[in-house]
């Protein structure tokens, strides 16, 4: 038992060795033969480093809530084109390497389908890392103060799906402006960018503080990119009940 222990150790078969005595015992109750006992050992390391790295993965990806397509209400929100996104849910982007971008007014479930798409992405395998602008602005704009921006882009630009939420909730200084545009550049047609913002692609340049600085980001963040414009009711307010008007009581006669 000893020398098996450190035939597996030695070929890093981490879950056979934690659950080798288990085995052997399936082994010897069920009469298996070697070829099945072999495919019960292989089967069980391959399908707990699918689990591991899968764990690893949403670890990574730093998402703040698990979001589904099949929790997004369609019919509240018409506006969505259902089958595009659905399409994209399929990651043919993510193959391509090209770019989503979810354009409406606060509350209308553009980070909800951001999440949804991520959430496809992880559970195919893929490496995901989530956002807002302001969490990645002002995590470049430290990294650079301590001379360490490119190891600190290089996470940014290494996952094959990057989402950056609240675009346009606060402007960008003309070093977070130019460290944006670093990181976009990096990742055209490297990997895939997912983005959500509250504001038009007119609006960007303000956002920025730049606007030659912007049309040089946009130009590249939509060569390849799907746009989905929301424009509907805020789903925060969806389940709201109206408040009923106060009874005004009648004074005793």
């Amino acid at each position: 038992m000893n020398e098996l222990t450190e035939l597996l150790k030695t070929l890093h078969f981490k879950y056979v060795q934690e659950h080798l005595a288990n085995l052997m015992e399936e082994a010897r109750l069920h009469s298996l033969t070697y070829d099945a006992f072999l495919r019960r050992v292989l089967a069980l390391e391959v399908e707990a480093r699918k689990q591991a790295a899968h764990h690893n993965r949403r670890k990574a990806a730093h998402l703040p809530m698990s979001k589904t397509l099949d929790a997004f209400d369609f019919s509240f929100q018409p506006a969505v084109n259902e089958r595009l996104v659905r399409e994209l849910a399929d990651l043919s982007f993510v193959r391509t390497h090209s770019n989503v971008v979810f354009l409406g007014p606060p509350g209308v479930g553009k980070t909800h389908l951001a999440l949804s798409l991520a959430e496809s992405a992880l559970n195919a395998g893929y490496s995901v890392l989530f956002s807002t602008l302001r969490e990645l602005a002002q995590d470049l704009e430290m990294a650079s103060q301590q001379h360490a921006l490119p190891s600190r882009l290089r996470r940014y630009i290494t996952p094959h799906v990057l989402v950056i939420d609240e675009i346009g909730y606060a402007s960008l200084s003309a070093l977070q402006a130019n460290q944006l545009f670093e990181l976009i550049r990096e990742r055209y047609e490297q990997g895939s960018t997912i983005l959500t913002s509250n504001t038009s692609f007119a609006q960007w340049g303000k956002l920025m503080n730049d606007e030659v600085l912007a049309t040089a980001l946009l130009d590249r963040l939509l060569h390849h990119a799907e746009v989905l414009t929301i424009n509907g009711k805020s789903y925060r307010m969806k389940d709201r009940q109206p408040r009923q008007p106060r009874k005004e009581t009648q004074p005793e006669e």
